[in-house]
Order: structure tokens, then sequence, then C-alpha cells
């Protein structure tokens, strides 16, 4: 990943919102099209990811239907079910792995099915999950601090340099994915759908793409009010995150050792549209 190049303004913007955190170590990367623009605090230092590792686990998903080692339609998890129900959680699994509703009924967030898709990745890859989606993302991308070892739902770890570096793939289509693998997969899978977002309550609808959550008009919501209806993500009970404009052109990740709470709800949120709002004075100004 290039240097990141200092933005005044920007980076102590970022370093604040560090310190408000309750986190005793953290960091955050911005990123545009052309790469990262700023950051603050510990951006090489891996952090358990929790469940943004589900968006590594998509990414070497799309990869392994791009290259044809199964498809979306591939049967997965209940019956009627399919790979693409899993990432997008609408399968009917309940969190522990319990059949709560027909397939495509409800939008039931569920590590479950992550784990499933794991192991579909094993079945038609040949290789462990964790061999293939390390072959397909994290060497392709070059990242020298993640580690996908355990659960393809929340086992990772990464740096915040890293994950930027993930983000920048997503928000620039054909970079890792081809543009219209990130286009289906950053539309919501079966529209409508109601369902609770993790921390936030819930939602109708709740939004949700092939592995990233889409943010569309969800309120309260861990994005900012200036974010687009377009930005897609996901966030992490560790106290992690990753947001992806791709309206605004800007992605966004904190990392950090406090875990998700009420303080995340507030400062996440803040922190989106203080970035974006000084971001995007910065390029006016130009």
């Amino acid at each position: 990943m290039p240097r990141v190049q200092a933005i005044d303004s920007l980076d102590r913007t970022l370093a604040t919102l560090l310190d408000r955190s309750p986190a005793r170590h953290g960091a955050i990367v911005i990123v545009d099209r052309d790469g990262p623009v700023a950051a603050a605090g510990l951006i090489e230092r891996p952090f358990a990811l929790a469940s943004v590792t589900k968006v590594f686990t998509a990414t070497a998903v799309h990869l392994a239907v791009e290259e044809g080692t199964l498809t979306l339609e591939h049967p997965a998890g209940p019956a009627g079910s399919t790979v693409a129900h899993l990432l997008a959680h609408a399968s009917g699994l309940g969190p522990d792995g319990r059949v709560l509703a027909d397939p495509g009924r409800r939008r039931i967030y569920s590590n479950a099915g992550y784990e499933i898709l794991g192991r579909v990745v094993t079945d038609t890859a040949g290789m462990s999950y964790t061999r293939y989606a390390t072959e397909a993302v994290v060497d392709t991308l070059g990242l020298m601090h993640t580690t996908l070892a355990g659960s393809p739902a929340h086992g990772a770890s990464s740096s915040a340099r890293d994950v930027a570096a993930l983000a920048s793939a997503w928000l620039t289509p054909g970079a890792v994915l081809a543009a219209s693998t990130v286009e289906r997969a950053t539309r919501p899978f079966i529209g409508e759908l109601a369902g609770v977002l993790p921390g936030f309550g819930s939602q109708t609808p709740n939004d949700w793409g092939l592995g990233p959550e889409i943010r569309g008009h969800k309120s309260p919501h861990w994005t900012g009010a200036h974010n687009t209806p377009a930005t897609f993500g996901h966030f992490g009970r560790s106290g992690t995150l990753c947001w992806i404009d791709p309206v605004r052109g800007r992605a966004m990740v904190w990392l950090g050792d406090a875990p998700f709470g009420p303080w995340a709800t507030t400062l996440w949120p803040e922190a989106a549209d203080a970035v974006l709002d000084v971001s995007d004075r910065r390029h006016h100004d130009r």
C-alpha cells in the first residue's frame, strides 16, 4: 500500500477522535480512490477484527465465484438456502445455527452462516478456507499484518493499514474484484427484508449485500448522517469498523482494543461526518 500522505487538518481530526475513544491502543486510516490520505495511531499493529473478518471472507467467496470454484446459487445451509443467502444473512439461520425462518424471509444476522461458507470454500476449493482466503486475498493484496485464522465469521486479526488496502480494493472496482462483482455484492440482496442490526436494533428494511452491510436509510446507524445510502461495510464487536462510500469516494477503517459499546454508537457516526466534512473542505480548497 502506498505511503500515507499527511493532511494536517484530517490527521489532527483522526488523532482527536482516537483520543476520545476508550481504547488504549487504536488506529484510523482514511483512503480515497487514489489510495490512503490520512492516518492516526498504530496503523501497522494487528487488532482482533471480530466481524470485520466477514469482509475478508466475502471477498474470498466472490473471488472463488469469479474463478468458477463455486457459484452464488450453490446450495448451502438450510433447505432452499444458497451461498448468496448465507452471505446476506437471509438463510433463516440464527446466530447459533438454529433455523428460525425460511430462506429469504427475514434478515437474521448469523455467524453460523459464515462458518458454513468457510466449509463450502474448503469443500469446493480443495484446500482449507484459511489457505484459500490467505492466498486469494492476503497474498494478492500484499498484506503484511493480517492473519485469517479460526472462524471465517470473526477470527481474523489485521492492521488498519491492511484493512484499508482491502477497503481501497472495494472502492476501486477492478483492482481485485471485477466491477460487476462489486456492483452485485453492494446492492441489497432480497430488498425490503426486515431484521435486527446488532447493536442498533430493528431496521425495516435491513439492507444487506452479498457480504457487506448496506447503509440505506437505517437509523440509528454506525456510519454518519453525511454518508450516502450506498455506503457499505461492516463493524465488529471488538471495536472495529470499515465503511466504504462509493459516492463520496472515501473509506474509513477504525481498529482498536475497546469492545463495541455505547461509546461507539455515538462516536463512530460523529467520526464519519467529521472525516467527510474535513476531507471535502480540503478538496474544495484545492
